[in-house]
């Protein structure tokens, strides 16, 4: 502990050039007393930190000094990795690693790159989140992230869709952390290189290393098997299809009142618009009941044709707002 505490007291030195003793006590979060006691051992170690008394003192390394104890271990380099994605970092239990990370790449760069470092971060940040989402940090993240890191088996419980919890021998590939979610991308055990499976971490009612590690597929692209898995996922939802009828504004805000992709398929797909600039459109849905919420948000700039049902439900949705807001009397003539 000791050990470490002293590394990073030479790195903060070498990156700030000069820190008074309570500047260092508070980034190490120790006493001025124990700070002094620990110049002390740098200097008996041979390492030139100089101490200047006075209002303006403190204590800095000798004109030209550089350590070499910059080196990353595996948590600061994933800590590093995720520093643009604060939750991650916290949700991983990487908090610890990130600190010292960022200190000991400053500290390798030298100071001018190292300062545009800092002043990146100060005017950048990544929020990965949904707004109004607060999903819990699933409790076994940590663990499966370390055997993700480690590429050791995982014996697990998991709770399906349905309320089923089954056992499962996963060989953890990888994370990934879509709109505040997070999901483990696994091959069950002895199963085929292309068998990588999808489940949500929080999930998991329980996960413990077997210790034993597994043969990683080296042609696995986490990136590109999470796409197309989003993109089958996505596909998969939309199991009906409705017939509408645009008018040019309701194409245009089709996109935003429904799935992007299977709008866009809808609308390259449809015929020339009809004489007074509407569009058939055969649209790809989730279910009828999900195409009348969604769609309902169009008003007048769109026309459920089919199938009758839907048609029904979004004309009864119309009438009754129009309830809601009877024709305003006509405007009384002057005098």
């Amino acid at each position: 502990m000791r050990a470490a505490r002293l590394i990073h007291l030479v790195l903060l030195l070498q990156q700030r050039r000069r820190m008074t003793a309570a500047e260092l006590a508070a980034e190490l979060e120790v006493s001025e007393r124990t700070v002094a006691r620990d110049v002390a051992a740098l200097a008996e170690a041979g390492i030139p930190v100089l101490a200047e008394r006075g209002r303006a003192g403190g204590y800095a390394l000798v004109a030209g000094y550089r350590t070499r104890l910059t080196g990353l271990d595996g948590r600061e380099a994933a800590a590093l990795l995720l520093s643009a994605v604060p939750a991650a970092v916290r949700d991983l239990g990487l908090d610890g690693a990130a600190g010292p990370a960022r200190l000991k790449l400053a500290a390798a760069l030298g100071p001018e790159a190292a300062d545009l470092g800092r002043r990146t971060a100060e005017r950048f940040h990544l929020d990965a989140p949904d707004w109004w989402r607060s999903a819990p940090t699933p409790p076994l993240l940590p663990v499966l992230a370390g055997a993700v890191r480690d590429e050791l088996r995982l014996s697990c419980r998991y709770r399906r869709g349905d309320g089923e919890v089954v056992e499962r021998l996963l060989e953890p590939h990888g994370l990934v952390l879509k709109a505040g979610l997070w999901y483990l991308v696994a091959r069950p055990a002895g199963g085929a290189p292309d068998a990588h499976r999808t489940y949500r971490a929080e999930r998991f009612t329980a996960a413990e290393p077997t210790g034993d590690r597994f043969e990683r597929d080296p042609d696995m692209d986490l990136p590109a098997l999470w796409e197309r898995r989003a993109v089958e996922f996505a596909r998969s939802l939309l199991r009906e299809t409705v017939v509408i009828r645009l008018t040019e504004a309701g194409a245009r805000r089709l996109p935003h009142a429904t799935d992007r992709r299977a709008a866009a398929e809808a609308l390259a797909a449809a015929g020339p618009a009809d004489p007074a600039g509407r569009r058939t459109v055969t649209l790809a849905v989730e279910s009828v009941e999900v195409a009348v919420d969604q769609l309902a948000r169009l008003g007048p700039e769109v026309e459920a044709l089919a199938p009758p049902v839907f048609r029904a439900l979004l004309a009864d949705l119309h009438h009754r707002a129009a309830t809601l807001y009877p024709p305003p009397d006509p405007p009384r003539a002057p005098g």
